[in-house]
């Protein structure tokens, strides 16, 4: 794999940094932000959830300017979203003009997570493609864990504080859009879409020097077999098993609860009695593991396999979940015991499928479909993800922590039999090789 491979995936993969800085830096916002403009519980809901909301639209529409203008004008397109996004919720007077760009910078995560990790995919050598994809998942961590660590540093002294904490995301959002002009078009993309051959297979020569005249011919065979011009229906008897996986894999991404915490951690910690800096503090830790042992996965992924991760992961998933819904339940808060559980729960989820979701579900899907697959995927695990940010804290409230935590880990038991039966092996294998493979099933 050669050098510029891996600078293309890096640059990409800024994406994910800034999807995870997004997704979190509310946390240490919004209990001032609810203060600020003095929301109800519903209000709350409504403010918290908002960007979540933005990934379902960006997730839904992801595929489609991916899919006519090319992957790398869409990243360039999601860039600008960040961008105005950070600098209209630092600046916004109005409740209403908040939650406009906070929508705004959520339709950039949703379609950052269909077109990044299709893009790694389609210029990754099939025996790295798993590490390289699962970058993204590496810096969606990396950006959760300089969310926090923001947060903490800008503190909550000052009455502007949660701007400042909205606004920092600017400088890296400019960056990513000043990089993207750097690196080439997708060459499956090329390929299939456009007659700018050269320009693919010079892209491809890097990829694979030796091979990539074979693998021009393996990307064109299935179109040259249908006749078609690279267009084909996701919804179709062929592909119901890869669309399974897909919807399956981004459903127990997200009632494995961790978006929950990620979102409130710091409510978390506070409702088991710390104070709020500590609360603040233990978020910057669970960053930190959440970025290590992600880290750890993106070393071992393309060895032991993506269903060897999700077994480990799950069984460490449903044990610390039950326990700390045991604590909730039987309000045993001494010492750290729900700050370590939550530090070992997001140890094991950083492992298995934080680093597995978006390399998994851009593996699946044939070319063709390849980015409306992703984005149905995408959909799923936003659209989930909004509904359970959502109703986090109104569950909290009204069931409390013991059942909304028991009824995570029950989920989690449902995810190992899916994993253990259903969940095919895809590590070392082709996309085209797979496309063969899931068209046999």
């Amino acid at each position: 794999m050669g050098n510029k491979v891996l600078l293309w995936s890096i640059v990409v993969a800024i994406g994910g940094f800034l999807f995870g800085f997004d997704t979190a830096v509310i946390s240490g916002a919004e209990q001032s932000i609810q203060q600020y403009w003095s929301l109800n519980s519903f209000q709350h809901g409504l403010t918290v959830s908002m960007a979540l909301i933005g990934t379902i639209f960006g997730a839904l529409m992801g595929s489609m300017p991916a899919e006519k203008w090319g992957r790398r004008r869409t990243l360039q397109m999601i860039a600008i979203l960040y961008l105005l996004s950070s600098i209209g919720t630092a600046v916004a007077q109005e409740w209403w003009i908040f939650l406009v760009f906070r929508f705004m910078g959520g339709w950039g995560v949703g379609a950052s997570s269909v077109t990044v990790p299709v893009y790694i995919a389609e210029i990754s050598p099939a025996k790295r493609r798993g590490q390289l994809v699962a970058m993204f998942q590496f810096n969606i961590v990396f950006g959760i864990l300089v969310s926090y660590l923001s947060n903490y540093l800008i503190g909550q002294e000052s009455a502007n504080a949660w701007r400042w904490m909205l606004g920092v995301q600017a400088a890296p959002s400019l960056v990513f859009w000043v990089l993207l002009y750097f690196i080439p078009e997708s060459p499956r993309w090329l390929l299939l879409h456009t007659n700018r051959v050269h320009e693919a297979m010079a892209t491809l020569r890097v990829i694979n020097p030796v091979g990539y005249e074979a693998d021009k011919e393996a990307i064109l065979a299935p179109q040259v077999a249908a006749g078609n011009t690279g267009h084909d229906r996701l919804f179709s008897k062929k592909h119901r098993f890869p669309i399974f996986l897909a919807i399956s894999f981004a459903l127990f991404n997200q009632v494995s609860g961790i978006n929950a915490i990620i979102y409130y951690a710091p409510r978390i910690f506070e409702m088991t009695g710390l104070g709020r800096h500590a609360s603040l503090l233990s978020s910057v830790g669970i960053g930190s593991v959440n970025f290590l042992f992600t880290l750890l996965a993106l070393q071992v992924i393309d060895r032991f396999g993506r269903k060897t991760l999700m077994l480990i992961g799950s069984i460490g998933l449903i044990a610390t979940l039950g326990l700390v819904s045991r604590a909730f339940f039987l309000n045993e808060f001494g010492g750290n015991t729900i700050t370590v559980l939550l530090l070992i729960y997001i140890a094991f989820f950083a492992f298995s499928q934080g680093a597995v979701i978006w390399v998994f579900i851009a593996e699946i899907f044939p070319n063709t479909v390849r980015a409306k697959g992703q984005t149905l995927g995408s959909l799923t695990h936003w659209v989930m993800a909004a509904v359970i940010a959502f109703v986090f804290p109104l569950l909290a409230e009204r069931i409390g922590g013991g059942t909304t935590f028991l009824f995570f880990a029950i989920m989690m038991v449902l995810q190992l039999l899916f994993v253990w039966k259903l969940m095919p092996e895809t590590k070392g294998k082709s996309l085209e090789q797979m496309d063969k493979s899931f068209a046999i099933h």
